[in-house]
């Protein structure tokens, strides 16, 4: 489907600040991108740069094979979806009430509304008042408001924020359903790292406005070195034993750390653990989890 948003040194600065600096985001056809950084590191206002609502101060947007301009947004933003912060509602009407009227701005037949309905699982709802629903409930409200129309390109920011698990749960499993099941390509944005491991195809990562990693989930992954914990009778012991065979370990609180995974390294240390009369408890192979790969890529803790 090739790529369906690029940007090109995207800029936005208020006064001296650059909230967004020269961001280039390749957003793949199909795929679910997840747009990753700390709370205020730019995501919202980039995708209200992509959506039009905000003007950049350098740089330009492609959406849909399209530059962005005033002349045709509307026409290009007429193929989108999005839930940008919280869900505007109209809490004394009922959920279906408030969809007909998003029918209407949108220009898409009434009849759609059972269709979004039913793909974000809130039939037996409709009929009751906004006001009325839980967060988790005007979340999927949200959702279905910007399905309406079949977009090609949905822009989610934030979508599981407030929501228990039970919603962030269910929110995630519909974001995921939506390429494969309608042909759509989600760009979602949080600061929850665990959020994006579990949704995304494709990562981009920024802070401080600036993208510091853009490329799919799996070779973001790849950043991660694993290595070996072993748990042994004598800890202490080990790390003299290691050293002088030139296999790197460190003691870290109870268990002993092998920067290296490999099976013969690996079997080496058990063999010589084993052999100086250590017992070998336990072998576990741990990976570096979203968040240690985040600290190595900035030098510092994500907030969540």
């Amino acid at each position: 489907m090739g790529t369906v948003i690029t940007t090109d040194a995207l800029t936005k600065q208020y006064g001296a600040k650059k909230v967004v600096n020269h961001l280039d985001l390749q957003v793949p056809g199909g795929s679910i991108y997840g747009f990753l950084g700390p709370n205020g590191a730019g995501k919202s206002t980039t995708m209200k740069m992509i959506l039009g609502l905000i003007h950049p101060s350098a740089g330009e947007i492609t959406v849909l094979g399209q530059k962005m301009t005033d002349e045709n947004r509307l026409s290009i933003l007429g193929h989108t979806g999005s839930l940008i912060e919280s869900p505007s509602y109209y809490g004394h009407l009922t959920g279906r009430e408030n969809l007909k009227i998003i029918c209407t701005l949108k220009d898409v037949p009434e009849k759609e509304i059972d269709h979004v309905l039913n793909i974000v699982r809130m039939e037996n709802q409709q009929h009751k008042k906004v006001k009325q629903y839980s967060l988790g409930m005007k979340q999927r409200l949200g959702l279905a408001a910007a399905l309406l129309g079949n977009p090609r390109l949905l822009l989610l920011d934030e979508p599981t924020n407030g929501l228990d698990p039970a919603g962030i749960q269910e929110m995630r499993e519909l974001i995921c359903s939506l390429p494969q099941s309608h042909g759509m390509t989600v760009l979602v944005s949080s600061h929850l790292l665990s959020e994006i491991d579990q949704m995304a195809t494709h990562v981009g990562i920024i802070d401080e406005g600036e993208l510091i990693f853009q490329d799919t989930l799996a070779s973001l992954h790849e950043h991660s070195r694993s290595k070996i914990c072993m748990k042994t009778t004598d800890n202490v012991s080990c790390i003299p034993l290691f050293k002088a065979a030139q296999i790197p370990a460190v003691l870290k609180e109870d268990s002993v750390y092998l920067s290296c995974s490999d099976d013969r390294t690996v079997a080496q240390a058990v063999r010589m653990a084993v052999h100086n009369g250590i017992g070998v408890l336990r072998l576990e192979e741990q990976q570096m989890s979203l968040e240690d790969i985040f600290l190595h890529l900035t030098g510092k803790k994500v907030h969540i």
